[in-house]
């Protein structure tokens, strides 16, 4: 009786073992259920995929689509004759203005086209200098294709800005300027403009680098970009991702006259305020403190035993300037003006020749181990002191440019 009893007890545990993987196992789903499940998670994997270019494709679109009314195509004639002979070219896509304009009663060739943009609802359009320099006519083409002859035209060479002013009675579409001082390497930004007599072209690619010069553009640092830039794209606006305008385009780097990637543009807070001065003055009034400047770089730090990128070096103060009525010195060290961290020479002018001409400024500097602050009252950059100085720095670079083709 024993026996049979454990037997039992023993045949009962092993059914419960053998159950219980079957009683665990989970029931498969049918073939339609798991089919639509897996097809579920791929379609969400795309959308997930796709989501980052679509949304920047986006944001292109809406951008272009909100500044592209602002934009405009502007023709020069009367410049050079050279530059006329090149404009009969047949062979260039895109429509072709009327190739000869009456201007009491001569008629003279189409020289010179670029793009602008229009700052006010009532014409005042922002462009490049070299693109309306020495023209006898100028003629704004709207994004409606409308044309207006320019009743004001001023330029500056030292910065490669012009504006033009256009009238009729309707308000003009106004573009919406951006901050450029918040912009920074790797941004996203679209060109937009005429290459090639192609209106409202745009095109796409990122802030490159930031405080590049060029020789051509003696006064203020411009942004680098990858955006295509072309022949006709001059004076055109760069647009941030909200439709923006955050600098203009101005040239490029190439060796066969078209794009290679490289293209540069003048920053909007600078060119804003030298289109402001020349619609209020016909010319820009610059401030200038009438002293030569230099970077403390390593090579001139270790020179003068002072801490690299401490501020910008005096190296030479004009006699009667405004710089040495404020007590300025050789080898003192500009560490602030007005407030303004500055570290480079062109950091520095920039600070300096937009504050007003005549106003008492303060200056922060280091010498001798010490820092100490000065008032100073600033000059126009036509003053004559300041005009020996700029000669004095002409001369110093006509003798660098022999020392460097001596050494080549």
């Amino acid at each position: 009786m024993k026996y049979r009893l454990a037997s039992l007890v023993f045949l009962g545990w092993m059914f419960v073992l053998l159950a219980t993987p079957l009683l665990a196992t989970p029931v498969p789903a049918d073939d339609a259920t798991a089919d639509t499940t897996a097809g579920t998670e791929n379609t969400e994997s795309s959308s997930e995929i796709q989501a980052g270019p679509r949304a920047l494709s986006k944001a292109f679109r809406v951008a272009a689509r909100r500044a592209t009314p602002s934009v405009v195509t502007v023709f020069a004639y009367g410049q050079n004759v050279e530059a006329a002979e090149e404009e009969t070219d047949t062979e260039r896509p895109g429509p072709t203005p009327p190739q000869k304009e009456s201007v009491n009663g001569d008629a003279i060739p189409l020289t010179g086209l670029g793009s602008g943009v229009i700052l006010s609802e009532t014409g005042l359009i922002i462009t490049n200098n070299h693109v309306i320099t020495g023209a006898r006519k100028v003629v704004v083409q709207l994004a409606d294709e409308t044309e207006i002859e320019a009743v004001e035209v001023h330029g500056d060479p030292d910065s490669d800005v012009a504006i033009v002013r256009i009238e009729r009675e309707e308000p003009f579409d106004v573009a919406t300027l951006g901050d450029s001082d918040l912009m920074d390497i790797g941004d996203w930004v679209l060109a937009i403009g005429s290459p090639f007599r192609l209106e409202a072209t745009v095109s796409a690619g990122i802030i490159s680098a930031k405080n590049r010069t060029l020789k051509r553009i003696r006064r203020g640092r411009l942004l680098q970009t990858d955006a295509a830039i072309n022949p006709g794209n001059s004076g055109g606006p760069l647009i941030d991702l909200d439709g923006k305008m955050i600098a203009i385009s101005t040239a490029i780097a190439t060796r066969n006259g078209g794009y290679q990637g490289i293209g540069f543009a003048i920053p909007i807070n600078q060119a804003k305020w030298i289109a402001d001065e020349l619609a209020a003055h016909g010319h820009v009034r610059r401030a200038a403190l009438g002293i030569q400047l230099a970077e403390l770089n390593p090579k001139v730090a270790k020179k003068v035993n002072l801490p690299v990128g401490l501020g910008v070096l005096v190296y030479q103060v004009i006699s009667g300037s405004a710089g040495e009525h404020a007590g300025l010195k050789p080898l003192d060290v500009i560490l602030e003006f007005a407030g303004e961290r500055v570290d480079k020479p062109s950091s520095l002018q920039e600070v300096i020749e937009r504050k007003p001409i005549g106003s008492m400024q303060e200056v922060k500097i280091y010498r001798a181990g010490k820092e100490m602050t000065l008032q100073v009252e600033l000059a126009s950059v036509e003053d004559p002191t300041l005009q020996k100085s700029e000669d004095k720095k002409n001369e110093d670079d006509k003798d660098q440019e022999a020392e460097n083709e001596e050494a080549e």
